[in-house]
């Protein structure tokens, strides 16, 4: 296994390399608009879309609406009309409303600073929620999406079977310092250089440490 001084090594020389690239698409809207709502709002269409669709639906919608208040009183057709093509857009159209809904009613409007309380909407698993501390608050968080699930496995800092339990592993073993940094250095190493099938080892800064776990080719 990959030993925690040798993953702060790995961290921080792809947090060097990935300064370079443009921020993921939820990292870009909380420094632009520095509003919990809407990072949780970026968050739900960014699931299972590409940060190049997620950034510009976002910013359509958010000209029409940046409140719960001024969200709840769209239609569902005019959100979908709006966020497509993101992925699942119609269900995310009615998941961004009942959302907004529930933030009237349970939270004066304002989105809640805690992982518990964040988890108790509908539609908020803890990839989001996470994030949204992170990102929207500023807050210490791991948020393991599908780029942190499989670069950690595959450096062989962890041994983990799903998203969840990979966030588990983490919050026990990485330092806490790392932790709001890992999400967004990570997604951009996936996305650039850790590839999901046949990654670019050749060009990547932890090629003399990665144990390229579960790797049967590479560039």
């Amino acid at each position: 296994m990959l030993s925690e001084r040798a993953m702060i090594t790995i961290i921080g020389r792809m947090k060097k390399a990935a300064e370079a690239w443009p921020d993921p698409s939820v990292t870009l809207v909380g420094k632009k608009w520095k509003s919990p709502y809407l990072v949780l709002i970026s968050c739900l269409l960014s699931l299972r879309t590409k940060d190049a669709t997620t950034l510009p639906a976002a910013t359509r919608l958010f000209k029409l609406a940046d409140t719960p208040k001024a969200m709840v009183k769209l239609s569902a057709a005019v959100i979908e009309k709006v966020i497509f093509p993101v992925g699942f857009y119609k269900t995310k159209a009615r998941r961004i409303i009942d959302i907004s809904k529930d933030l009237l009613k349970r939270f004066q409007g304002r989105v809640p600073g805690t992982l518990e309380e964040l988890l108790t909407f509908n539609g908020v698993g803890r990839k989001t929620a996470n994030l949204v501390l992170v990102e929207g608050f500023g807050l210490p968080g791991i948020c393991v999406d599908t780029h942190v699930h499989r670069i950690t496995n595959r450096l062989g800092y962890v041994r983990t079977a799903s998203p969840e339990k990979t966030e588990m592993a983490l919050r026990a073993t990485l330092p806490p310092a790392l932790w709001k940094d890992i999400n967004w250095i990570l997604v951009l190493w996936g996305q650039n250089v850790c590839r999901p099938v046949s990654p670019w080892c050749s060009a990547c800064v932890a090629r003399d440490m990665c144990l390229k776990t579960g790797v049967q080719q590479h560039r």
